[in-house]
């Protein structure tokens, strides 16, 4: 008994330090929970969030200005990562977003992995919600420094290299050699040279780019989860929270931590994908151009909405009419461009007299489940019945000037 005693008085103790230093994290944070919820956010007007399904934004931030040593150098995102969980399905889906993704700041071209040098996370968190239609409710930031801690706080891992890695940068101190076929131990240094290569000296190397660099990050992440659902990690479960709040930064509570980082190690696989689009030259510059249409079904995983798809709407069939109640010019027609993405396509559009309040009228040939359904798909929570002179239509729109669907 005094044995147990003491063995749970020890992991009380312990629970309580590492909750403490879990806290830590997000002290420092650029953003905490109630400002990032507000950026960007499209959905406001009508999505019925799933408050279990959450959008966390990983960063990856690289060493700014070579031999810069003040903390303000500016520093670009070199990894940017959605993570989705959804509690529902204990699913979670991992989307790479490359870095050199094409986004306006300011007006202007320029590529994703800016956003932060610019503005920070704010301008981070901002761009991935305007480009992915999605919220942000919380971030990760890290560099490499605390990159190869955290890596070396849980032992590393063991990966087979699958292309000869020969790059050396002095300006940056980094010196990539591996063979491939080779099976390699990746302690923080090592895992970090890994992390990074996409080329060699000689011009040798992955053939897409930053697009293949992140197919073998992706290998990575594998074996550290594999790595986290292990046993072998228990010991090392200290050393992990010692080193958490000394090298990241969070808007996450300690609970969350905990919480979402439980969640993660019990589900099941992990769905890890790379956003979908063409590399196109604009002004001479290379960027990655996202394709939404291309992106449909992993969009799908990584909205915080949930819907259910056994509804028996038939949307080819639906007669839909869309009125612009706002003096924006295009509104109705752009609402319906959204719409067709959806599968709807029966679609007129039209304006009406001045509204404030954006609506959706139903005829009464809907059940609960097809009006909870539509309610999600339009991101319109505000529904009326139809009125008996306009029941050619199934559904009407109205536009009024509090709408922040569609810009």
């Amino acid at each position: 008994m005094t044995i147990v005693a003491i063995i749970i008085g020890v992991v009380i103790a312990s629970g309580v330090y590492f909750y403490i230093g879990l806290s830590r994290l997000s002290e420092n944070a650029e953003l905490q929970e109630n400002n990032i919820e507000n950026i960007g956010n499209e959905n406001q007007n009508g999505a019925e969030d799933n408050k279990e399904s959450i959008n966390i934004l990983a960063l990856g931030v690289d060493i700014g200005t070579a031999g810069a040593e003040s903390e303000r150098d500016p520093k670009r995102t070199d990894t940017m990562m959605v993570i989705h969980y959804d509690k529902l399905s204990k699913a979670v889906s991992i989307v790479s977003i490359p870095r050199d993704t094409l986004i306006k700041v300011n007006k202007k071209n320029t590529k994703i992995n800016a956003a932060h040098a610019i503005g920070g996370v704010r301008y981070a968190v901002d761009a991935v919600e305007k480009l992915l239609d999605i919220d942000i409710n919380y971030y990760g930031k890290v560099n490499y420094e605390g990159f190869r801690e955290i890596i070396d706080s849980i032992g590393g891992v063991d990966i087979q290299i699958e292309n000869n890695m020969d790059y050396d940068d002095s300006a940056q101190d980094l010196h990539i050699h591996f063979k491939k076929g080779e099976t390699v131990h990746l302690d923080g240094k090592k895992a970090e040279e890994f992390f990074r290569w996409r080329k060699n000296n000689n011009g040798t190397g992955l053939a897409e780019g930053d697009l293949g660099r992140i197919e073998n990050q992706h290998a990575f992440i594998s074996k550290v989860m594999d790595k986290l659902k292990s046993p072998k990690i228990i010991p090392r479960i200290p050393s992990i929270f010692m080193t958490l709040p000394k090298y990241a930064e969070t808007n996450m509570s300690g609970d969350e931590i905990i919480k979402y980082g439980y969640a993660f190690i019990r589900s099941g696989d992990v769905n890890i994908e790379t956003l979908k689009g063409h590399t196109k030259y604009i002004g001479g510059i290379s960027y990655f151009v996202y394709d939404k249409n291309k992106n449909k079904e992993l969009l799908s995983k990584i909205n915080n909405v949930t819907v259910d798809n056994k509804v028996n709407i038939d949307k080819s069939k639906l007669n839909i009419q869309v009125l612009n109640g706002t003096d924006k010019t295009g509104l109705a027609a752009r609402y319906r461009e959204y719409l067709r993405e959806k599968g709807y396509n029966n679609i007129s559009v039209g304006n009406t007299e001045y509204s404030e309040d954006t609506r959706i009228f139903l005829s009464k040939n809907f059940n609960n489940k097809q009006v909870k359904y539509i309610k999600q798909d339009f991101k319109i929570n505000n529904i009326k019945n139809i009125e008996k002179n306009d029941e050619k239509f199934d559904i009407i729109v109205i536009l009024g000037k509090n709408n922040k669907v569609i810009q």
